[in-house]
């Protein structure tokens, strides 16, 4: 009998890349890459692209957060709260695009082992949460506070000041205070991703259980419906939102700082003109209070260093309270409707709740939704501290070393330092340490660090150009991983299509299929966001149709019709922020980007999942 052919992904260890990004692997760590030494194991597994958290290419000094990560994810599941079936997730790099893979399950006598710790541990932090969430705050905050107070010295003085020096000698210098400075930066920042998985896999893991005790209670039920009875939550995620729209209800209750902040003119200039009146700086005085933490929020989502948040790009900000002051001159309402929202969520609830006949289900329903209702605000919660707060004040600590790369010679440009690893700054700062410790007229290998900074770059822009294969490896018959199907949203049925690999033709087909992430129909025209800077052409009323869309953009949703992405699951930062703003969002249809155009008639129903294209645009 001939063997059975595997249907299968190219070979992680055979798969080439283009010629363009030839050198691409010394741009990350050696453990990062696919190697001959681990083969086997990787020749199994099944290796996807990352598209939520890395959907363009990875600049080398970026990767730390995805180090970082991997560990914190890994070793919560397996660990520390003891997840019975599953394993973490591995990463590898792939010409500058990152690939991650679940791990297979363990043993089954590991599984019995996990399970007896996995209840005692995980229920105990399901039933304390709120006290716990209060400690978790606190102690991030802290941490981040010592990451503020880290000094990067400004300057490696031509001689060291003399009350460093008398009268007694201080012991270390700035040679010392900038190695320890990025040292711990580095160090910070693991810690901080150590408390970011605290309590989020359990997250998902209450969301997936009240799911499953759902499914069985109300065979049938959509993934819309369980959605809302989720919704409705008050997160520190959108508090920067919430600022905008006071900060907005101010200015239009000021007599001329609306028009101000209305104009077409730069942040800085409206800033300068608001400082000339008394009720403009009685504005300006808010602004500051709301600054800090609030409007260190990334512009994008956090995980790139070119992103930029409000707090160091204030034209973001500024033009979304330009939208919402010309909303409250027409009378409208800027703000959530979470009351209508939660009122939607208690009504559901209660109409699935009469369906249940006896005492015992009764019970399993309302604990599982307790349950949820309770950890899964986390998600939204601590995602404002880390990866947009504490990720902000980061880059700027980075950048302040960057600075005095420029100022001594070695790199051209501050943000050129990105272009190298978490393990080769080390020894650009140590060359710096060296030369000025040796005198006068050392020569550092400036060239050879500017050159690599240019290169990398190079093959940067072309990996930008090229569409890597959506996976590597041998795909399991059935995606069952919770996390791969809930957060990435990535299903047996995709992997299908990747592997017949359906190629997208605008003209053709009229439908979508992907996850009915939050409830409701609308129709409208749709606006395709394929670039961060795009967002500011969303018009009031659009569809706003993007690869996949996150928490920070929380302004435009209340000005938008509905949602559409190609990439995230159920509980992916789209289809969570769709439900908080009670928006019908339909998210992972893969396609939606290449298939849709601006300007096309399209109806989403994030009841069933499908979205329709009525009428091309043109």
């Amino acid at each position: 009998m001939a063997e059975e052919k595997v249907a299968r992904f190219p070979d992680p260890h055979e798969f080439q890349v283009p010629p363009e990004l030839e050198g691409w692997e010394e741009m990350y760590p050696s453990h990062y890459l696919f190697a001959k030494e681990r083969g086997e194991w990787e020749s199994r597994q099944f290796w996807y692209q990352d598209k939520i958290h890395d959907p363009e290419p990875m600049p080398p000094l970026d990767l730390i957060f995805h180090e970082a990560w991997q560990i914190s994810l890994a070793q919560y599941t397996t660990r520390v709260f003891c997840i019975p079936p599953a394993q973490g997730i591995a990463q590898r790099m792939v010409g500058c695009y990152m690939y991650i893979c679940a791990i297979e399950p363990p043993p089954p006598e590991i599984i019995q082992e996990k399970a007896e710790l996995f209840g005692k541990r995980a229920f105990y932090i399901f039933e304390h949460y709120d006290e716990l969430w209060e400690k978790w705050l606190n102690k991030f905050q802290a941490l981040g506070r010592e990451m503020v107070a880290v000094k990067v010295p400004e300057e490696l003085p031509k001689y060291v000041p003399e009350d460093q020096v008398l009268p007694a000698p201080r012991g270390y210098y700035a040679s010392y205070e900038l190695i320890e400075a990025f040292n711990t930066l580095v160090s910070q920042m693991f810690k901080g991703w150590q408390y970011h998985f605290e309590m989020l896999n359990l997250t998902y893991l209450a969301y997936l259980m009240f799911g499953d005790v759902t499914r069985k209670l109300f065979p049938g039920i959509s993934d819309s419906a369980i959605g809302k009875m989720v919704a409705g939550a008050y997160v520190s995620m959108f508090r920067p939102e919430e600022e905008l729209c006071r900060l907005s209800r101010l200015a239009a209750s000021l007599p001329g700082i609306g028009n101000i902040i209305k104009r077409d003119v730069p942040a800085e200039q409206k800033i300068a003109e608001l400082s000339k009146t008394e009720d403009g700086r009685r504005w300006l005085g808010e602004l500051e209070k709301a600054k800090d933490p609030w409007f260190y929020v990334s512009c994008g989502s956090g995980w790139f260093n070119y992103e930029g948040s409000w707090i160091n790009k204030l034209d973001i900000p500024f033009s979304y309270m330009k939208s919402y002051v010309e909303r409250l001159d027409k009378g409208e309402k800027i703000e959530r409707s979470i009351e209508k929202i939660s009122q939607q969520r208690d009504e559901i609830v209660a109409e699935y709740r009469k369906l249940i006949k006896t005492d015992e289900d009764r019970k399993s329903f309302e604990d599982a939704h307790k349950t949820v209702r309770t950890i899964y605000r986390y998600a939204e919660d601590h995602l404002f501290w880390v990866e947009h707060w504490f990720h902000t004040i980061w880059w700027d600590k980075i950048r302040d070393i960057g600075k005095l790369f420029v100022k001594y010679g070695m790199l051209k440009e501050v943000d050129d330092i990105f272009m190298f690893n978490r393990f080769e700054v080390p020894e650009m700062i140590e060359e710096l340490a060296i030369g000025w410790a040796l005198g006068e007229g050392i020569p550092l290998r400036s060239s050879y660090y500017m050159e690599k900074a240019e290169k990398r770059q190079r093959i940067l822009a072309a990996a930008r150009k090229w569409a890597p294969t959506p996976a590597l490896g041998i795909p399991p018959k059935e995606v069952s991983e919770p996390f791969t199907v809930m957060l990435w949203g990535v299903t047996t049925d995709k992997v299908e299509e990747w592997l017949k690999g359906v190629a997208v033709v605008p003209e053709v087909g009229t439908e979508l299929k992907g996850f009915a992430s939050s409830a409701g129909v609308v129709e409208g025209t749709a606006r395709v966001l394929k670039l961060l800077e795009e967002i500011v052409t969303l018009k009031e009323g659009e569809i706003m149709v993007c690869p996949c869309s996150n928490p920070a953009w929380a302004p435009v949703f209340t000005k938008i019709k509905a949602a559409v992405t190609d990439i995230g699951g159920l509980t992916c930062h789209a289809s969570i922020v769709s439900r908080e703003y009670g928006l019908p969002a339909v998210t992972g249809t893969g396609i939606a980007t290449s298939v849709i155009s601006t300007g096309d008639t399209i109806r989403v129903d994030g009841d069933t999942g499908i979205v329709t294209i009525l009428k091309r645009a043109g």
